[in-house]
């Protein structure tokens, strides 16, 4: 990060800091002094590319790769216009094409491949949906207002607790301190002796703790995840269940014919000379000579003994 700098005034983050560099749509990068010495009359071109550029529309670059940015900024651009949802298709294959569709868009523009036929390509999808677009938009809407809605409940809650523990601790002082003063009147003028006294106090030190444990279990709640506020989550392992191994049996197969040879005597014993060799490609899909010659000959052999009752 240290050797990243402005390619203008040549200043670095090693020498500096503090610098703060500055990426637009073109993707290159300028430091915020040269942006405000070269666009002070909001609008210029870019010193390496000669994209027309804006001021306003320079951003704090947030990754050590300009290119980056570019592309986050991008792929904002294309979802406000690409904001099909999975529910808009017939099947997942499609959904899937319109993703990678949105993946290739994002791609030349990032690059700048073809950048005319994308964006006119992008144009002409914004005519062709601009129904269904604004109805997404919408959607979207809705679900960020209740998003925000449910955090803000949550931020109310957690003032709201926050305000009667800061309330409880204030409670809790000021009982301490009249308890103190009690005890010191006490001591001044009661004619009993002062061990009573004392003993007297700390039950009403232990009663008053008492009633402000009391007063510290605030009724519980619910957060937008499901789990109460107070609720007891029990982090004991699950205890194990002892059951008996499973053993394998071998299939027993009664073929009511001949017995087929052994499945490892079959290149020995001949059966293999006629059977197509597999190829490394069958070999990696589970595919084997044996295997196929072996299931051929019980199926040959299957049945030949079998007489009709």
């Amino acid at each position: 990060m240290d050797d990243q700098g402005c390619p203008r005034c040549k200043t670095t983050k090693y020498r500096n800091p503090s610098l703060k560099l500055m990426v637009n749509v073109c993707g290159h990068t300028l430091c915020e002094s040269c942006v405000e010495l070269l666009f002070v009359r909001g609008s210029g071109s870019c010193q390496e590319c000669g994209t027309a550029l804006r001021k306003n529309n320079f951003r704090v670059q947030l990754f050590e790769d300009p290119t980056v940015d570019k592309e986050v900024e991008i792929r904002k651009k294309v979802l406000k216009i690409y904001n099909k949802r999975e529910e808009d298709f017939h099947s997942l294959n499609e959904y899937n094409d319109f993703l990678e569709e949105i993946e290739d868009i994002v791609n030349n523009l990032t690059n700048n491949l073809d950048v005319e036929n994308t964006r006119r390509k992008m144009e002409q999808y914004q005519k062709d949906n601009k129904d269904i677009i604004h109805k997404n938009k919408l959607k979207l809407t809705r679900e960020q207002e209740d998003l925000e809605e449910t955090l803000e409940f949550e931020r109310q809650e957690n003032d709201r607790r926050r305000m009667l523990l800061l309330q409880e601790e204030q409670m809790q002082q000021l009982a301490k301190k009249k308890n103190k003063q009690a005890l010191i009147d006490d001591l001044e003028s009661s004619q009993l002796p002062a061990s009573m006294l004392l003993a007297q106090h700390k039950d009403r030190a232990v009663q008053l703790e008492t009633q402000l444990e009391t007063q510290r279990k605030v009724k519980s709640v619910t957060f937008s995840t499901g789990i109460k506020m107070g609720q007891q989550i029990s982090l004991q392992p699950v205890p194990k269940i002892e059951e008996a191994l499973y053993v394998h049996q071998p299939l027993q197969m009664e073929m009511f014919g001949p017995d087929v040879p052994e499945y490892e005597l079959l290149g020995t014993q001949g059966y293999l000379n006629h059977v197509r060799t597999a190829t490394p490609q069958d070999l990696a899909g589970g595919y084997t000579s044996s295997l196929a010659c072996y299931r051929a000959l019980q199926d040959a052999f299957n049945g030949l003994f079998w007489q009709s009752s």
